[in-house]
């Protein structure tokens, strides 16, 4: 990645910012909340994808026909969330993979004692 790739990048966030600045208030709050659930487990790839600029032209659409923010999504953000990254790699799913090869045999028995009778 050089020089000119970084500052592209950062360009290209500043303008997806300033469309979230634009959102109706009841928009910018539920945004910043799928934002931030997507910066603590979301997708792997998650700076690479559209996720976030389709999400905020969804929004878009939904405020310009009028809608309330919950009327998009329903009332369950972290669901919405989950639902959007179903198919995807998730730092959650890393973290999983870690603990469990961490564990190796020992993890495999149900609990004190192996499961063993």
């Amino acid at each position: 990645m050089g020089v000119q790739d970084i500052i592209e990048g950062k360009r290209q966030w500043r303008a997806h910012v300033a469309r979230v600045k634009a959102l109706p208030p009841d928009y910018r709050i539920v945004y910043k909340e799928i934002q931030r659930y997507f910066f603590k487990v979301g997708p792997v790839d998650l700076a690479d994808g559209d996720l976030l600029p389709g999400i905020v032209e969804f929004f878009e659409e939904g405020a310009a026909a009028g809608k309330g923010v919950l009327e998009l999504i329903g009332d369950d953000v972290a669901a919405f969330c989950d639902d959007l990254v179903k198919d995807s790699r998730t730092y959650a799913d890393l973290y999983q993979e870690s603990v469990g090869e961490g564990t190796g045999a020992a993890g495999q028995g149900g609990g004190p004692g192996g499961g063993r009778g």
